[in-house]
């Protein structure tokens, strides 16, 4: 991508959890005003709106609804929808929009009152029927999300000797890091004993390998680089992203241990300049334990096959190689639907303005960010650091 012409220049969230009598819409104020205040700029200043559907109401044009709600006027307004894939999407947009010259201040903003607006039961039913199973060959036979993560995880087992224990290894050591986010909405500590006696959810998933559902929302501001350097936060800066589809539907994949991750960070690192040996810290999406194995793999931090070693030998942790998921990601930092990938986002960031307090990786200058939307079939990069070149 050559110099970044556009930069990352506030960010903010609203507070995550169970957040009774607080709407979607008010989430997600919450979540932007506090962006902007962090960026030093206000609502009037915001020319761009990009945002996600949500699945508790039915908008038929979400940045408008947003926009309005905002009392705001924006020249360019954009719904993204990769399902978990959107946050990062949100921000390769944006910062596209910007640097070809469509607006000047971007708003991106996502979130939801999942959990408040039904039972954590309803939220899973209701995204196994809105598309994450085929609806003719699969939705028919009631399978789940994660039932159908479950097939990735059986495969990745059989073929490569995964195990239990290091699907485990995963859910308790991003636990561990959601424990020292003030924001996250579980942060009680759990050991990998005590995610393999949590109820067994879909062999070999238990209830602790799985995301949680949660309320909150996410927001970040994109302007020009030159203007971001003029205002009150580092500017972080978008090296290069890519994008990977292998699958609409997972009974359409060839293979259950490989994803588009491989083709998403391949281009991301290609165009950014960089190999994964650059990365210093890395927010993987985490919807499930086997997500984050497979991730790792498909990104290139580790070879096919060897993710759940990777894992048990601590190097995931923050004082590990490669620390990733140091909010606590989907498994326990918050899960409030197509913005829960927005929040691997807001964490780079804080991570590369060295602002993420007992959770600060030494030293971070480059982070990966990396979104699945579906079941492993969308998959967006991001590589961002605090230099624009």
């Amino acid at each position: 991508m050559g110099d970044s012409r556009a930069a990352i220049a506030g960010i903010g969230e609203s507070q995550v959890g169970k957040v009774p009598g607080r709407s979607a819409l008010q989430l997600q104020s919450d979540a932007a005003v506090a962006a902007l205040a962090d960026a030093g700029l206000a609502l009037s200043d915001v020319d761009a709106v990009f945002t996600t559907p949500v699945r508790v109401e039915h908008w038929n044009m979400p940045a408008g609804v947003v926009a309005g709600f905002f009392g705001i006027q924006p020249s360019y307004l954009s719904t993204v929808d990769l399902a978990g894939a959107s946050g990062c999407s949100m921000i390769d947009q944006a910062v596209a929009a910007v640097e070809s010259g469509r607006c000047e201040v971007a708003l991106c903003v996502a979130g939801q009152n999942l959990l408040s607006n039904r039972s954590r039961s309803q939220a899973v039913q209701s995204m196994a029927e809105r598309g994450s199973g085929h609806p003719q060959f699969e939705v028919p036979y009631g399978p789940l999300v994660p039932s159908l993560y479950a097939l990735i995880a059986q495969r990745h087992m059989h073929e490569y000797g995964t195990k239990p224990e290091q699907l485990a290894a995963v859910a308790s050591t991003i636990r561990r890091h959601a424990s020292l986010n003030p924001n996250a909405h579980k942060r009680d500590p759990i050991s990998i004993d005590d995610v393999l006696a949590s109820r067994m959810v879909t062999s070999p998933l238990h209830v602790l390998d799985c995301a949680i559902v949660s309320d909150g929302a996410a927001a970040a501001v994109v302007t020009r680089a030159e203007r971001a350097r003029s205002l009150r936060r580092t500017p972080v800066y978008l090296r290069g992203s890519g994008y990977g589809l292998r699958h609409g539907y997972v009974g359409d994949a060839k293979t259950l241990t490989s994803s588009g991750a491989v083709d998403s960070g391949r281009t991301a690192f290609r165009k950014a300049g960089m190999t994964p040996a650059d990365v210093d810290v890395a927010e993987i999406y985490d919807c499930f334990t086997i997500t984050v194995i497979v991730e790792l793999e498909d990104l290139g931090f580790c070879p096919k096959g060897e993710g759940g070693r990777f894992v048990e030998d601590g190097n995931i942790g923050l004082e590990g190689s490669l620390p990733i998921t140091t909010h606590g990601g989907l498994l326990s930092g918050g899960h409030p639907g197509l913005g829960g990938g927005f929040f691997h986002v807001l964490e780079a960031v804080r991570q590369l303005r060295g602002e993420a307090g007992e959770r600060q990786v030494r030293d971070a200058e480059v982070a990966l960010v990396h979104g699945n939307g579906g079941v492993v079939s969308v998959h967006c990069t991001l590589l961002l650091s605090n230099s624009p070149s």
